[in-house]
């Protein structure tokens, strides 16, 4: 009881001949599109290459010391850092770093703003809510596809892929967060006048602060999630040094740059989330 292929749906040249129409049609946007975005990733990324390693470590230590609250916390994530170094992989990591910082700076410029647009229209949200869920459960390497078609090898596909994985969820806990705010205080708000916008800039995002914090945090955990991926497509760092482990299977170094990885996580993570809860722990 074969399913009959007479009925059968060719997405896949659809979707084939879709993207030759883009190509064909928008190649040029997505060049210049392509070139503004490389000159902002190496901007980034000359930056953290050009921060003193010194000046760095005690830059996360005190961050850390200020968001958590003890000072011990801050001693561990710098030494965390400094271990990175110690193992040879600083300049990698500031690869990672900026990659990460990159997709996470242009996800919320996105995401937030749409996050808005959810939490004030029951329709919008509607229409949105399946692409996000299409977004975060098509499986990572599909995004790969894609984006090599519209930019080619390099540093640019591998942003758009991570943005494309890392940005769903700050739009929903942005949108969630400003839902959540209780509607007596929009009322009282209103009551004395207040427009839209003051109330959304001046009620609404303060109140939604600590959600949308969340949702900054699990956004750039998610960034730093793909660096392995992205490193297929031509993305230099961590995820790069454990590719080529991988293909010249050298135990080794591949624990090394995820040894590096997974300390990374535990920096980014500690601190955006103690900047998220407010507590000091």
């Amino acid at each position: 009881m074969k399913f009959p292929e007479n009925i059968q749906i060719p997405l896949d040249k659809w979707t084939d001949q879709a993207m030759d129409w883009v190509l064909m049609s928008f190649g040029g946007f997505f060049d210049a599109l392509g070139s503004a975005i490389l000159k902002f990733m190496l901007v980034v990324e000359k930056f953290f290459l050009w921060v003193p390693w010194p000046v760095l470590i005690i830059a996360v230590g005190l961050l850390a010391w200020r968001v958590m609250g003890k000072w011990w916390s801050g001693l561990m994530m710098a030494g965390m850092l400094f271990f990175m170094g110690m193992l040879g992989n600083w300049e990698m990591a500031m690869r990672t770093l900026s990659l990460v910082t990159s997709a996470v700076i242009i996800s919320l410029a996105i995401g937030i703003p749409l996050g808005i647009l959810m939490a004030s229209s029951d329709m919008f949200e509607k229409i949105l809510k399946p692409l996000l869920d299409g977004m975060q459960t098509m499986p990572s390497f599909v995004y790969l596809i894609p984006a090599l078609m519209l930019f080619g090898l390099g540093k640019v596909p591998a942003l758009f892929a991570t943005i494309v994985y890392a940005v769903p969820p700050v739009i929903r806990l942005t949108n969630v967060g400003i839902r959540e705010v209780s509607p007596s205080v929009v009322e009282a708000a209103h009551a004395f006048g207040s427009s839209y916008w003051q109330i959304l800039f001046k009620v609404q995002l303060p109140l939604a602060r600590p959600t949308i914090m969340v949702g900054v945090n699990q956004t750039t955990m998610m960034a730093l999630a793909m660096v392995v991926i992205a490193s297929m497509i031509g993305a230099k760092g961590l995820g790069f040094e454990v590719l080529l482990a991988i293909n010249r299977i050298e135990i080794g170094r591949g624990f090394e740059a995820g040894l590096c990885i997974v300390l990374m996580a535990i920096i980014i993570d500690r601190i955006t989330y103690a900047m998220a809860s407010g507590k000091r722990a």
